[in-house]
């Protein structure tokens, strides 16, 4: 069983939330589905796309996930649902000339009895809190995360680089888009958060985990990171799911 909590919050600079998010259980097999995505696009533009895309993605899930499905089988349901919201995206935006080259960003995790399969594309990252350790699961597509794996920066210094904002891959500005997939195993107590850069920016990773781990309350853990992001600023939207397995 999996406990979860989500929130969204526009932060203290930006005008308009770009950021959505959705958590549901598949009734057909069982399966916790969750998605975020970080819109982009202007005015209106990144809240419909992030929107759009979420909505996209669950509904495709949820459509085809089914009892007794094998692993490999479970990823090709979540790479079918990127496909969906990019799809999603992309239509409505040939639609009308004013949201033009209008995206979204979108980390998701599909998981049964302690595994996951998770999904990426953009700078919207997935966590794995284990015995008081934080791991990333995902990979970043920006400009910053190719800098570090070049060895021409610190994970430090990307973390206040002039262009730490810009990604390159999106959902929604082509016709297709690939997302890279990766796989989890959640122990018994082990957490799993899904977050958009807004609160990457702001928070370590190593005070995610003090916050999530040394809480006493369940319910004020994202409550506690969101008040952290906010007392750094919160430039940006910030947005999280958070998934503990009993």
């Amino acid at each position: 069983m999996m406990n979860i909590w989500g929130m969204t919050d526009i932060g203290l600079v930006r005008r308009e939330n770009q950021d959505a998010y959705a958590v549901r259980v598949s009734e057909a097999s069982g399966h916790t589905v969750c998605v975020v995505c970080d819109g982009m696009g202007g005015p209106g533009g990144g809240r419909l796309a992030s929107r759009l895309a979420v909505d996209a993605f669950m509904d495709s899930c949820l459509a085809n996930l089914r009892q007794d499905m094998s692993w490999e089988q479970v990823k090709e349901i979540a790479a079918f649902a990127v496909a969906a919201a990019n799809t999603a995206v992309y239509e409505r935006a040939c639609a009308d000339p004013g949201l033009f080259g209008m995206g979204t960003t979108l980390v998701s995790a599909i998981i049964l009895d302690g595994r996951a399969v998770l999904n990426n594309v953009g700078d919207s990252r997935a966590y794995l809190i284990h015995d008081g350790r934080i791991t990333r699961l995902t990979r970043d597509h920006s400009l910053v995360e190719h800098l570090v794996e070049q060895g021409d920066i610190t994970e430090e210094e990307a973390r206040n680089h002039p262009h730490r904002n810009l990604i390159t891959r999106a959902l929604g500005p082509d016709r297709s888009a690939l997302s890279d997939s990766y796989e989890a195993v959640l122990e018994p107590g082990d957490w799993l958060l899904l977050c958009t850069d807004g609160l990457v920016g702001t928070v370590t990773d190593q005070e995610m985990v003090r916050e999530l781990v040394t809480s006493a309350d369940d319910n004020k853990r994202l409550d506690r990171l969101l008040e952290l992001a906010k007392k750094r600023g919160a430039p940006d939207n910030v947005t999280a799911v958070l998934l503990r397995r009993q």
